[in-house]
């Protein structure tokens, strides 16, 4: 743990390749801001150029990389100074750009995953030429906020990303402003994530009042100087950040829903960028997480992946809807990687990985889902599926590759990553261990469940879309009479297959290059892999999650692939289903336990303010009003009057003072 420390302080200065990072942040950015401004003048070219500004910044990122790899590993800490951005007092941020591993790492994945989806998104939308520029834009300006996100030298730079990551993603999550499904997950997504944002600025604010900085090197220097309390109050801080960005218990709701934003965008989100930005928060934060006086905040870390990783299993095999059960895979797969990071120098390499494998076969399942629905009418019903492989080859064989690694199919990405995390969890010995580990166990099981009858259900058994329409819509020339349009599946463009192509061989080699590599490399930015000793060896950990997984995959094909699926849902089914269809109530949840009590406070605030604040101010004005008019009736000129007031005035005067003296 010294070591770390020492790393996270012996910075360079950037220099050769390095100093021009600033590109990686100018160039999506820069085409963000021609294509909103340019307007409909950029419809034409406006996807070739969104395209081509985050391919040039992946580009760049490669020769930043192989500039890294050259030097010395005690030399890959660099710091690159931009300008002075605040200075309040005793406040000072420096806007720069910390290039280290583990951001170079999220750099590669960001960009390069993201061109594939640049890319795809060009055949996706070409029904909707009129906005494509528009949609182009939101992504460029999503990479360039995510980007600086992960290179930022300090928390405040972190968090400037962290918030341009929730305006994209709200603007791209509600992308379909006409229809109030859209609208509803944009503001659902956006609220919930500023609930986890609220912690990370408390985080913040602590740094800078007990260490009067939030820089990256400060911070990690003189954080284990700190009492424990402190130090378990960032820690905590910064978990809850972490669960509004990556959609982590309680805050995991709004990631399913924001399947309703265009497919693309749920492969962005749900795969390379956004979700995975409360790992990075983690892995960055690793010089605190891993002191000892941390334990407690490690400890909660790794409870809230396990409870989200199972989460996601169970939801995930109830729901028919494609999108949502990979949207429900991902909130189980990201809590694996906060199970890995909580476990401290044991697994900051390992949640790292899986979060790269992660990026690879979850990008092409959701690219494939999109391939499917663009070729089924936008139908998401796994139900109206079936035999699609006949028609779409292509996708297919991209599709159940992805599907291979994720459900750690030996030797492919997942196999690598996941197993990995099941033993380091293992290994931490006793009640903790089998605890833990048990439930990475079963998560590896129940992911096999749901994903083989996801499989079943879309590609294998009987078309069970041959004699059906797709759900009404309006006809433009006919708004009377909805019609549903009859489904003719076919294999997508080839600017749609060719990146699922390739991000199908991430799928199958990308685990076996990583995990060899990954560990040494990342060294620099979070210390060495701690090695631990549990009951059960690697090997008999990765027969035993092959096994589990076998098993899972077995009994969904005893369930779904032996029979056949009706396509309407059962009308009435047990409990346990009806509950993981409702996400086991965690919107019930969190209605009974934020939304409704905020509503109440808000109603009795305005009735406090009506008829408190306002009632005793206009009280007081008519009052005031009130007793002037009444005054204003004794002046009534007459001399008499007056006369008569001024006796009695000193009367009740001489009254007083003989009362005075003799009393």
């Amino acid at each position: 743990m010294t070591g770390t420390f020492n790393l996270a302080l012996d910075t360079q200065p950037a220099a050769g390749a390095a100093s021009a990072a600033w590109l990686l942040l100018v160039l999506p950015a820069l085409g963000a801001a021609v294509l909103l401004i340019g307007g409909r003048r950029t419809n034409k070219w406006g996807h070739l150029l969104g395209s081509g500004m985050v391919i040039a910044a992946f580009a760049y990122a490669v020769v930043l990389f192989f500039d890294t790899t050259s030097l010395a590993a005690e030399d890959r800490l660099r710091d690159l100074h931009l300008f002075d951005w605040i200075s309040v007092n005793q406040l000072s941020v420096d806007f720069g750009l910390r290039l280290d591993p583990l951001s170079i790492t999220f750099v590669l994945l960001i960009t390069g995953v993201g061109s594939l989806i640049h890319i795809y998104s060009i055949g996706y939308l070409n029904h909707e030429l009129e906005d494509r520029r528009r949609f182009f834009a939101y992504l460029n300006l999503f990479i360039a906020a995510m980007l600086l996100l992960v290179l930022g030298n300090s928390f405040v730079t972190l968090y400037f990303g962290w918030e341009g990551v929730g305006l994209a993603s709200y603007l791209l999550i509600g992308w379909y402003q006409g229809k109030d499904f859209a609208a509803t997950a944009a503001k659902k997504a956006f609220l919930m994530n500023r609930v986890g944002d609220v912690g990370l600025a408390l985080a913040i604010f602590l740094m800078f009042k007990t260490m009067g900085s939030t820089q990256y090197d400060v911070v990690f220097s003189q954080i284990g100087d700190q009492s424990t309390g402190t130090i378990v109050a960032i820690g905590l801080l910064l978990l809850l950040g972490a669960c509004g960005k990556s959609g982590q218990f309680p805050l995991q709701a709004w990631l399913p829903d924001a399947m309703a934003g265009p497919t693309p965008v749920s492969a962005l989100i749900h795969a390379a960028t956004m979700v995975t930005a409360g790992v990075y928060l983690i892995a960055r934060s690793s010089p605190l997480y891993s002191l000892p006086q941390a334990e407690d905040a490690r400890l909660v870390v790794m409870i809230i992946g396990a409870i989200t990783l199972l989460l996601g299993c169970v939801i995930g095999c109830a729901y028919d809807d494609f999108k949502k059960v990979l949207a429900y895979s991902t909130v189980s797969q990201i809590g694996y990687m906060i199970l890995a990071v909580g476990l401290g120098p044991a697994g900051y390499a390992f949640g790292i990985l899986h979060l790269l494998t992660h990026g690879f076969f979850k990008a092409g399942l959701f690219l494939g889902a999109g391939s499917v629905m663009h070729a089924m009418n936008d139908e998401g019903d796994i139900r109206r599926m079936g035999g699609l492989w006949k028609k779409m080859p292509v996708t297919f064989v991209t599709w159940t590759l992805g599907y291979l690694a994720l459900i750690g199919f030996p030797f492919l990405s997942g196999y690598f990553s996941k197993d990995e995390i099941i033993n380091a969890a293992l290994g931490q010995g006793g009640t903790r261990g089998w605890v833990f580990g048990g439930i990475a166990l079963l998560g590896a099981a129940l992911t096999a469940f749901y994903m083989t009858r996801l499989l079943i259900l879309v590609w294998l058994g009987k078309p069970r879309w041959e004699n059906l329409t797709s759900p009404a819509t309006p006809d433009p020339e006919s708004p009377e009479a909805p019609v549903g349009k009859p489904y003719h599946p076919h294999e997508s463009p080839s600017t749609m297959t060719i990146p699922m192509i390739i991000l199908a061989f991430g799928s199958v080699a990308g685990g076996a290059i990583l995990s060899a590599v990954l560990p040494e490399w990342l060294t620099p930015a979070i210390g060495e892999v701690e090695e631990t000793h549990g009951a059960l060896s690697h090997t008999m950990v990765g027969i035993l999650t092959v096994v589990l997984a076998a098993i899972g995959a077995g009994l969904a094909f005893l369930l779904f692939g032996r029979r056949e699926t009706a396509v309407e849902r059962p009308k009435r089914v047990s409990f346990p289903v009806r509950a993981a269809r409702a996400d086991l109530f965690g919107n019930h949840l969190n209605e009974a336990l934020f939304a409704r009590p905020g509503t109440w406070l808000t109603r009795a605030l305005v009735y406090v303010d009506n008829r408190g604040v306002d009632g005793l101010v206009n009280g007081i004005a008519a009052g005031l009003g009130g007793s002037s008019g009444r005054l204003r009736r004794t002046q009534t000129g007459f001399v008499r009057s007056y006369a008569l007031s001024m006796l009695g005035g000193s009367i009740l005067v001489i009254a007083a003072l003989l009362m005075v003296r003799f009393a």
